[in-house]
C-alpha cells in the first residue's frame, strides 16, 4: 500500500481513537446552532442600515444562508458526509436522544423510498413562503422544526442511532448524491473481513465488538459514501474497515448498489427542478407580470379575497413594518412557480436522456437511465451552491464589499460543472458499453454524453437569466 494512502487511514484511525474530541466538537455546533436560531428570532427585526458585525440578526442570517449551507455543500463534494457525522446538530441531538428514547423499530411507512423527495420539496416550499433566507423567525421555523422532528423521531425509533437522519432527513438525498463525488471514503475490504473472522474461529484473533453505526449501514457491505456519515467509528474495524482515497466520482462510475428512481427524482426533479424555481421567482420579471395579469383579472371580476387575506408570520411571509406581505395570491403564485416550473425544468431534463438511453441502443432500462443521469450531480450541486451562495453575496454586498467578479466566477463554475458530467457520462457509458448494456460501440457511448450535454441545458438557461438575462 502507497503512503498516501497509509495517511488517510491513519487519520481515519485517529478518528476512531478520538471519539471524545468529536463529541465534544458535535456538542459545541449544538450551542452555537440554537443560540444563533433562536436568539435572532427573540430580538427585534434589524433596520435597512444593519450590518453583519453590528446586527446578532444579520450575522446569523451571513452565517447560516452565507456561509454554513453553502460550504456544507462544498464539503460533501471534498470529504464526504463527515458534515453528518461529525458536526451536523440534528444527527447529534437525535442520537442523543434516541439513546434514552423507546427504541422501537423503524415502521414500514418510514422506509418508503419517496421521503428523500418528498422531504426536500417540503422543505423547500415552506422556506420560500416563509422567507427563510431572510427573516429569523421563518430560520426558527424551518430549521428549528426540523430539529425538534430529529428529537421526536430519536424519542421514538431506534436505540442510539440516527433513524431521522437515515430515512426522513430533508436533506438526506442530496447529501447522498454530493457524496458519490468524494474523493475520499470509508471502505470494507471483504477478504480481510472473512479472513479476521475465520481467524477467529482458530483461536488466533480476538473477536471485536461490532462500532454503534448510527447511520444503520451493514459495515461487510461498506463501500459507498453516500449513506456513510464519515464518524470514523468503524475504522479499524475486523482489520478491514479504512478511510480511503479513490478518483473524485468513481463511485458513480460503477455504483455498489443499483441506483434507484429516488436518486434520479432528487436529483433531476430536486435539484434541477424544485430547487431552480425556489431561487429563480424573486429574481424573474415574468413572476411579477403573471401576478400583475392575475391581480387584475380579480380586481375586474370583484374577488378581493386573495388580494387582501394573509397568513401568519410563521406560516406566510407577513411584516408590514417592512413592507413585506404575503398575501394568498402571492403565496399560491410561488407555491405553482415552483411546482409546476421544477416540474416542467424536470422534465425538459429527463427529455434528452429519455431519448439518449433509447438510442443508444442495447436494452433501455430504467436503471440504465438511472445510471446516466448520475453524470449530472456535479451541475446539480453546483446550483444549490449559486443559488445560497447569492444571499452571500447579497450580504457581503450591502457591508460595501466589491464583488465585481462573481458572474465571472460562477460563468466558471458552470462551465466546469458541465464538464466534470460530460467526462462523468463518457465514463459511465464506457461502464455501460463494457457490461454490455449498449449496443453501439463509441457511437452509443457518443450519443449517451450528447444527450447528457442536452439535459444540461435546461438548468443553464435559467441560471443564465438569473444572473445575466434578467
Amino acid at each position: 500500500m502507497t503512503s498516501r494512502p497509509n495517511r488517510i487511514a491513519r487519520f481515519g484511525q485517529a478518528m476512531q481513537q478520538r471519539r471524545g474530541l468529536i463529541q465534544l466538537i458535535q456538542w459545541v455546533v449544538v450551542g452555537l446552532y440554537a443560540f444563533l436560531l433562536v436568539v435572532p428570532a427573540l430580538l427585534p427585526l434589524p433596520d435597512y442600515q444593519a450590518h453583519i458585525l453590528t446586527s446578532l440578526t444579520v450575522f446569523a442570517e451571513f452565517v447560516f444562508w452565507g456561509l454554513w449551507w453553502p460550504f456544507v455543500l462544498i464539503s460533501m463534494v471534498l470529504m464526504g458526509r463527515v458534515w453528518c457525522g461529525v458536526f451536523c446538530p440534528e444527527g447529534t441531538l437525535t442520537e442523543a436522544a434516541s439513546r434514552i428514547g423507546l427504541g422501537r423499530p423503524i415502521p414500514d411507512w418510514m422506509r418508503w423510498g419517496g421521503w428523500p423527495f418528498v422531504a426536500f420539496l417540503g422543505t423547500t416550499l415552506y422556506g420560500q413562503l416563509a422567507s427563510v433566507y431572510q427573516y429569523p423567525l421563518g430560520a426558527l421555523v424551518v430549521l428549528g422544526g426540523s430539529t425538534v422532528a430529529a428529537i421526536i423521531v430519536g424519542l421514538i425509533y431506534g436505540k442510539g442511532t440516527r433513524v431521522w437522519c437515515r430515512q426522513l432527513c430533508p436533506v438526506n438525498g442530496v447529501f447522498n448524491l454530493l457524496a458519490r463525488l468524494s474523493p475520499t471514503h470509508f471502505r470494507t475490504d471483504q477478504a480481510q473481513w472473512a479472513a479476521h473472522n475465520q481467524a477467529v474461529r482458530n483461536g488466533d484473533a480476538v473477536r471485536m465488538s461490532a462500532p454503534d453505526c448510527a447511520p444503520l449501514i451493514p459495515l461487510k457491505q461498506l463501500d459507498s459514501a453516500g449513506d456513510c456519515h464519515a464518524c470514523g467509528r468503524c475504522s479499524g474495524y475486523k482489520d478491514a474497515m479504512q478511510l480511503e482515497w479513490r478518483a473524485p466520482g468513481a463511485e458513480l462510475i460503477e455504483p455498489p448498489q443499483p441506483v434507484r428512481f429516488t436518486h434520479y427524482s432528487v436529483l433531476v426533479f430536486g435539484l434541477l427542478g424544485i430547487a431552480i424555481g425556489a431561487f429563480s421567482w424573486s429574481a424573474s420579471p415574468w413572476f411579477v407580470q403573471i401576478k400583475q395579469l392575475l391581480a387584475f383579472w380579480l380586481i375586474e371580476h370583484d374577488l378581493m379575497w386573495p388580494l387582501t387575506t394573509t397568513l401568519p408570520t410563521w406560516i406566510l411571509t407577513n411584516y408590514p413594518e417592512h413592507n413585506d406581505v404575503f398575501n394568498l395570491l402571492d403565496g399560491s403564485l410561488i407555491t405553482l412557480w415552483i411546482v409546476v416550473g421544477g416540474g416542467l425544468l424536470g422534465a425538459a431534463t429527463s427529455l434528452p436522456l429519455l431519448l439518449g438511453n433509447w438510442l443508444m441502443g442495447g436494452k433501455a432500462t430504467l436503471s440504465r437511465l438511472w445510471h446516466l443521469s448520475l453524470s449530472l450531480i456535479p451541475l446539480g450541486g453546483l446550483g444549490v451552491f449559486l443559488g445560497l451562495s447569492a444571499t452571500t453575496m447579497t450580504l457581503l454586498r450591502g457591508d460595501g464589499i466589491n464583488l465585481t467578479w462573481a458572474n465571472d466566477l460562477r460563468a466558471t463554475l458552470l462551465v466546469l460543472a458541465c464538464l466534470w458530467g460530460l467526462r462523468l457520462a463518457w465514463r459511465i457509458t464506457g461502464e455501460q458499453l463494457n457490461s454490455g448494456q449498449l449496443g453501439g460501440g463509441s457511437t452509443s457511448r457518443l450519443i449517451g454524453t450528447t444527450s447528457v450535454a442536452m439535459a444540461c441545458l435546461p438548468a443553464i438557461g435559467v441560471w443564465y437569466l438569473m444572473f445575466w438575462g434578467w
